[in-house]
C-alpha cells in the first residue's frame, strides 16, 4: 500500500488550566505563537503543538513532552534566568543530569502540569 505524502506533521494538544498563563509561559520560554484563537500553535524549530482549552488534573500531570537541543547548557542559562516558579507558579525546574537512558536531561513543568524534558541530542545517535 503507498500511503499519500506530503507535509506531514504530528501536532500534539497539551491542555491548559488557565489559557493565558499557559501562553504567557511558552511565550517566555521562547514558543512563537503562530495562531491565538480558540486554541494557541506554538512552534519552535520543527517542532509545534496546540495549546488547548482543556484541563483534566490527572490527564496533564501525566503528559509529558520532550524537546531535543543541541545545546543543553544554553537552553538551561535560558530557562534558569526565567524564575519560572516565581513568574508562574510552576514547581523549580530540575537542571541536565544523565538519565539511566543515556539522554541528558533538565526538566520544567508548565502552568498545568505537564512535564517537558529538554534533552541534548547526542552526537552520531540517529534515535535522538
Amino acid at each position: 500500500m503507498t500511503l499519500p505524502s506530503g507535509t506531514e506533521s504530528a501536532r500534539p494538544f497539551i491542555p491548559a488550566k488557565d489559557f493565558a498563563v499557559s501562553k504567557a509561559f511558552y511565550e517566555a520560554l521562547g514558543f512563537q505563537k503562530r495562531l491565538d484563537s480558540d486554541v494557541a500553535i506554538f512552534a519552535i524549530g520543527p517542532t509545534a503543538f496546540i495549546l488547548q482549552r482543556f484541563y483534566e488534573k490527572e490527564f496533564a500531570e501525566n503528559f509529558m513532552m520532550q524537546l531535543m537541543v543541541d545545546d543543553l547548557d544554553a537552553w538551561w542559562a535560558h530557562i534558569d534566568s526565567l524564575d519560572l516558579p516565581k513568574t508562574f507558579a510552576v514547581p523549580p525546574p530540575r537542571p541536565p543530569a544523565v538519565q539511566p537512558w543515556g539522554l541528558r536531561v533538565a526538566y520544567v513543568v508548565d502552568p498545568s502540569g505537564v512535564l517537558w524534558h529538554i534533552a541534548q541530542r547526542r552526537l552520531n545517535a540517529p534515535a535522538d
